[in-house]
């Protein structure tokens, strides 16, 4: 008796895939690249800008990368947990001191902040806990593919109100009323993406005590610390979170305060109940992330660390860093001033904001006035270089 081999198509294994809708920012941001009109406004891709309109690399980083050329004698694997001087060195920048020498935060390096996002999403969906994920709206595109992707269920709410370009925290308070114990809370510490806005330090106390007093998991995602309204303001909020709960996920990401995008440099901390879950946390971690990336790469960690180790090289860092935010501040003011529908930007913090536009004035921007950003109306507040400003408001304005 024989058995036949049922061939299920000619085209092969592959063919049984679905075509995927390409990123939309991603194929704006490539229309804008092919553009050759001179005056282009590019507000698209969420990297800082200096007036020159380049994403420099930094001099702290120069030096480091001097250093590595000359002293680097091995390119060996790091091991899954990647630098774990490069983890330890991130830890003061936002733990608080009770939990700086504690061994209950335990935390390995990532693939940028996207890589400690997905590993932390992971790392959750291995407990077998029915739990979901819940995300203020609107945020950044790629929280839901990420923990999707983890097979986690993903709870949305709105958070803000573009047209009035306000936080609901009502809103917020009622979706962590409905969560249950257990739950993740998606939390960007400052210069949210795509928003600007920011909680009040007495709103962070009240989520603070909501999350604990629910038994709510806080992620805080640090992606931007230094370019919102300083480097310890920027964190305040993960110290007042910190400060109430027994668990939490922190994602670190260095790719826009140290300028390594290409670089994708970032970490995972979980903080737990115990130093023995502290532990089996890590194993964890260490398991998981082998499965994705095996080992993580070394050059930009080793940066970091460069950097961290030298007080010198530390003290032009965070010169820099003071520069970069500045700029960005001083765009914010501008565009607050040029227009008076931009006016909350003002007060906003990091580098982006989003505008009250529906799809036909986008598409009108680009079309006739060269002015390129997201879909949903995302801006870059690094993008504006020379007189930007005053033409974007003008070309906001003949849309209107």
């Amino acid at each position: 008796m024989s058995s036949e081999l049922k061939i299920v198509s000619n085209d092969g294994v592959l063919a049984g895939l679905k075509p995927q809708a390409p990123d939309a920012l991603l194929a704006v941001m490539a229309e804008c690249r092919n553009d050759p009109r001179p005056n282009k406004i590019d507000l698209t891709v969420g990297m800082y800008r200096n007036t020159a309109g380049i994403t420099p690399v930094m001099r702290a980083v120069k030096s480091a990368e001097r250093w590595l050329l000359e002293h680097q004698d091995t390119k060996g694997y790091l091991g899954p947990e990647g630098d774990l001087r490069f983890v330890d060195l991130l830890k003061p920048f936002f733990l608080g001191a009770a939990l700086r020498g504690s061994d209950r935060v335990v935390g390995i390096q990532t693939p940028g902040g996207t890589g400690a996002i997905r590993l932390a999403g992971d790392l959750v969906a291995a407990t077998g806990r029915d739990c979901a994920v819940w995300l203020g709206t609107p945020t950044w595109g790629n929280y839901r593919p990420l923990f999707t992707a983890s097979r986690l269920r993903v709870e949305a709410y709105d958070c803000f109100d573009v047209k009035t370009q306000t936080l609901q925290f009502d809103q917020v308070q009622a979706a962590m009323g409905r969560a249950k114990p257990g739950d993740v809370v998606v939390l960007q510490a400052s210069c949210n993406n795509p928003t600007g806005a920011t909680f009040t330090a007495a709103q962070w106390d009240i989520i603070a005590t909501t999350l604990a007093d629910r038994k709510l998991v806080p992620l805080l995602d640090v992606a931007y610390q230094g370019l919102g309204e300083g480097f310890e303001q920027d964190v305040a909020s993960v110290h007042t979170v910190l400060g109430k709960v027994d668990e939490a996920l922190v994602c670190y990401s260095c790719d826009k305060n140290f300028g390594l995008y290409r670089e994708r440099v970032g970490a995972l901390y979980a903080v737990t109940k115990s130093g023995a879950v502290a532990q089996t946390a890590f194993t964890n971690m260490v398991s998981l992330a082998r499965a994705n990336w095996s080992m993580p790469s070394d050059h930009g960690a080793a940066i970091v660390r460069l950097v961290l180790d030298s007080k010198e090289l530390s003290k032009d860092w965070v010169a820099e860093l003071d520069e970069m935010r500045a700029r960005v501040q001083s765009n914010r003011q501008a565009l607050a001033s040029s227009d008076a529908r931009f006016a909350a930007f003002g007060a906003q913090q990091g580098m982006f904001s989003m505008l009250n536009l529906d799809a036909a004035k986008i598409a009108t921007l680009k079309k006739d006035h060269a002015v390129y950003m997201a879909g949903t109306g995302r801006i870059n507040i690094a993008g504006f270089c020379g007189d930007d400003i005053e033409r974007f408001a003008a070309a906001v304005r003949a849309v209107s």
